[in-house]
């Protein structure tokens, strides 16, 4: 191998490396893309902890945890738990996990509810079926964690599974 080849090789390798992490570990203190379009107003559904409806996200004049998620993906059924770990730590911060999948005939609102009870979900859980707040957010995957602040400024977003830790430093910083 030449030298060019070693040197494109070794750079493969470190992309490959890169890639890896960021696919275990998610990409930290990513910039929101357009949140002066924030709140925005979603559909809730009735389910534990939430009831049919609509609400802002996040929640004006309060301490939001917005979890941005879907029925499909399994690290969003770990994350779920991780926050019904801490939200009783946090009676001040407002909880609210939202979905951009679209109910239809395969995937209806009740399916989407027996997921949320099944997983343990106990906090207001919405619809985000043009996907306004993953754009928003600046999201990038699934799980992805915004915490935004009273005056409704991201403080912190996480795309990948958040650790309880992480958050309970996040939070603790604005509570």
């Amino acid at each position: 191998m030449n030298r060019r080849q070693v040197v494109a090789a070794m750079a493969g390798l470190g992309l490959t490396g890169g890639s890896l992490w960021v696919a275990q570990n998610g990409l930290s203190g990513i910039q929101p893309r357009d949140t002066d379009q924030l709140p925005i107003r979603v559909e809730t559904l009735d389910a534990r902890g939430s009831s049919a409806g609509e609400t802002a996200v996040p929640t004006p004049g309060t301490v939001t945890v917005v979890d941005l998620f879907a029925t499909w993906c399994a690290p969003c059924d770990d994350q779920l738990e991780i926050l019904d770990a801490i939200r009783s730590e946090y009676t001040d911060v407002s909880f609210v996990s939202v979905t951009n999948e679209r109910p239809s005939e395969t995937l209806t609102r009740a399916d989407i509810s027996e997921w949320w009870n099944r997983n343990g979900g106990a906090w207001t859980v919405g619809l985000d079926p043009g996907s306004e707040l993953l754009a928003a957010f600046g999201a990038d995957g699934l799980p992805y964690i915004a915490i935004v602040d009273e005056s409704g400024t991201v403080q912190f977003g996480h795309s990948g599974l958040a650790e309880d830790e992480t958050l309970r430093d996040e939070l603790d910083a604005l509570v």
